[in-house]
């Protein structure tokens, strides 16, 4: 591996270890939006999160708790559009954490694999490659600038409505 890819690609894991940092810290918030929206204090909130495994999951209890009549209108548009936001980011994420690397010493390039199978009509895709290059490396660190804009919006509706922290 040449020179540069090397360091593409020790930029790369670094990236992607504050990627899952900034990622888990945001979603960790959620607990105060689940006390606030449901009237409770965060250790009860806590309970609810951990019980559910899945991003997905703790969105969809976030945003349907939030579509309730009872909820301002103001509140469900700054949360709705920050979960929005935060689940446009979720396929860079899933790419970078459910993938395999590989090295072309001929190349001097090193690749991402992603580990999954796609279906098709009548094929299946398996072993999408991207390269770790300089978009890729911009692609991560933009995902985390959205992340952490994601994160400051959340903590911003958890302190103008009150709710618990």
């Amino acid at each position: 591996m040449t020179l540069a890819a090397d360091q593409n690609f020790s930029q790369l894991l670094m990236l992607v270890g504050r990627l899952n940092y900034t990622w888990t810290n945001t979603e960790s918030l959620f607990i105060h939006l689940i006390a606030g929206l449901t009237d409770t204090d965060t250790e009860a909130a806590l309970i609810i999160f951990l019980t559910l495994n899945t991003t997905r999951a703790r969105v969809e209890l976030v945003e349907r708790l939030v579509k309730l009549e009872r909820c301002d209108r103001e509140l469900r548009g700054r949360v709705l559009e920050a979960t929005k936001l935060m689940m446009r980011q979720s396929a860079l994420r899933n790419r970078y954490n459910h993938c395999i690397y590989s090295f072309d010493k001929d190349a001097g390039m090193a690749r991402t694999i992603l580990m999954r199978i796609s279906d098709r009509k009548d094929r299946l895709k398996i072993g999408q490659t991207s390269d770790v290059d300089d978009r890729a490396i911009e692609e991560i660190e933009r995902t985390i600038a959205t992340l952490q804009d994601v994160n400051s919006t959340i903590w911003k509706i958890v302190q103008d409505y009150g709710f618990p922290t």
